[in-house]
């Protein structure tokens, strides 16, 4: 694979009432600080085959972004600084904040907002004379910290090449979350389905159109860079989960352990009917209500404690989410809330498209995401992470599909597959300068280009029979059919040719 460069442009803004006392050294210009911002390129370990770097840049915030500091609350001055710039795309703003300021809570040194920017306490109170250098010294160990949570990272590199490096994984965990995404892919079916295993005593309604247009479709939206969404929903009746629940006296009530969730998805997935005219992945999200005679049903952990959203996910597959209800007499109207189970489906919809959620560390406090349920950063991150697996897609095929061509020396190579490979090491080179450049939107269209065009290549018709029947391939096959055709042709024409050199030598004796 190619390297890519990544820039990360950060920009601290100093409020005036923090960086005007500082003394500036004297191979800094005195408006150095004012008029043109300080900047620096910092590259990380080189922990990968991937390079990346960030461009930092300094500078004092201006007047009208001292004001939206201050507002009453981080998330109002969120929204306050975002209204005045939108920063770009793949970019984060970190305003440093006095420590006598009362904008973040009591114990708070970083606020994450939902848009780029970050709120940084600035510590221990600078004494007065400091120079520049010594201010962005002891800023350096918290900037580092935002860009962990905020930033593009080595772990999103291996999350986006699990599948093609080799990973030490020090926890079962670390295994699991690798595993978990969906890969890259131009795009996605997902379909909500309600199972009703006992239609005669639970009359359910969902109102599952309104529910989308509230909690999913505007994080589809957001999405709509990445991928194109098609969304579907069913009601299976008589629909079981295929796995016996368990009575727990303690809690009077059934449970399905952790050990068993995994024999749930197959006997449920052949009632599921999923489109096979679509070669999308399919994301899976079932509410399951269950009977009369299985109620209440909980989910537990490995501890056997009850999971408090009383729902698990299979990785790259969807998640199922279970629905107890409450009644005495049947039959049972019910209706279901469907804000409890959307925040459910809407958590394991952001893991399974690869949004990563780390815990932040101590002193920090992120903010929620808005009404589409992902932060810009996120978002940012999210473009970077398919940007990088999709040139390695890409550019592994292309390989591949080299190696092929090496080793068939019969090949041929039409004017068709030669412009499609063409076209799509063009678009790798574009994809890769776009990365370099930070411009996430079109390295990832440039990426998805590349493995169009690459897949075109490998796939084309006039390459298959080539490529699934070799010649090693075809001596195996015609071996076995004609060697027993030719034994007793072989045997019969030595046998001619013994009787011809006995006539000769009977012909030879006559003479003599």
């Amino acid at each position: 694979m190619g390297s890519a460069l990544l820039n990360i442009n950060i920009s601290l803004s100093l409020p005036r009432s923090l960086s005007h006392p500082l003394s500036l050294p004297p191979s800094v210009p005195p408006s150095l600080s004012l008029a043109s911002p300080l900047s620096h390129i910092r590259p990380p370990p080189e922990t990968t085959v991937l390079r990346y770097r960030y461009e930092t840049r300094y500078r004092t915030a201006t007047i009208m972004e001292e004001d939206a500091l201050n507002q009453p609350t981080a998330a109002e001055t969120d929204q306050s600084l975002h209204l005045l710039s939108e920063s770009p795309c793949g970019s984060v703003v970190i305003y440093v904040v006095p420590e006598s300021s009362t904008l973040l809570p009591e114990g708070v040194s970083v606020y994450v907002g939902q848009r780029r920017t970050a709120l940084l306490r600035a510590g221990r109170p600078m004494r007065v004379g400091i120079g520049l250098k010594e201010v962005l010294a002891h800023l350096e160990t918290q900037v580092q910290q935002v860009l962990k949570v905020m930033s593009f990272s080595h772990s999103d590199i291996t999350a986006a090449l699990s599948d093609r490096v080799r990973l030490d994984y020090s926890s079962r965990e670390g295994l699991a979350d690798s595993m978990r995404a969906f890969k890259s892919s131009p795009g996605y079916e997902i379909t909500f389905s309600l199972l009703n295993p006992d239609p005669k005593s639970h009359h359910l309604h969902w109102d599952i159109e309104a529910a989308v247009q509230s909690y999913i479709q505007p994080l589809l939206s957001k999405l709509a860079p990445v991928a194109d969404f098609s969304l579907d929903s069913q009601i299976l009746y008589y629909a079981v989960l295929g796995v016996n629940p368990r009575f727990d006296p303690s809690l009077n009530a059934y449970t399905l352990n952790a050990d068993s969730l995994s024999h749930v998805i197959n006997p449920v997935e052949a009632r599921l009917g999923s489109s096979a005219a679509s070669s999308n992945p399919v994301l899976n999200f079932l509410l399951y209500v269950p009977d009369a005679r299985h109620s209440p049903l909980y989910i537990t952990d490995h501890r056997k404690y009850t999971v408090v959203s009383n729902a698990f996910s299979s990785p790259r597959w969807g998640g199922i989410m279970v629905y107890n209800v409450n009644g005495t007499e049947l039959p049972v109207h019910i209706n279901i809330d469907m804000t409890r189970v959307m925040g459910v489906f809407l958590a394991q919809l952001r893991l399974m498209l690869g949004v990563q959620s780390s815990t932040p560390p101590p002193g920090f406090l992120v903010g929620p995401c808005g009404p589409a349920g992902l932060a810009d950063w996120e978002l940012d991150r999210l473009l970077w992470s398919r940007s990088v697996e999709n040139v390695a897609t890409a550019t592994t095929t292309i390989t591949s599909l080299a190696q092929l061509l090496d080793q068939i020396g019969n090949i041929v190579i039409n004017d068709n597959i030669a412009e499609q490979v063409s076209a799509a090491v063009a678009s790798l080179q574009l994809a890769v300068g776009q990365l370099e450049a930070g411009n996430l939107g079109l390295a990832l269209q440039y990426s998805k280009e590349a493995i169009l065009h690459s897949e075109r290549a490998f796939f084309d018709p006039s390459l298959l029979h080539l490529l699934y029947f070799p010649d090693d391939q075809k001596f195996a096959i015609y071996i076995p059919l004609f060697l027993p055709m030719c034994v007793p042709i072989l045997l019969s024409l030595l046998k001619m040719a013994a009787e011809a050199r006995q006539r000769r030598r009977e012909r030879q004796d006559k003479k003599e």
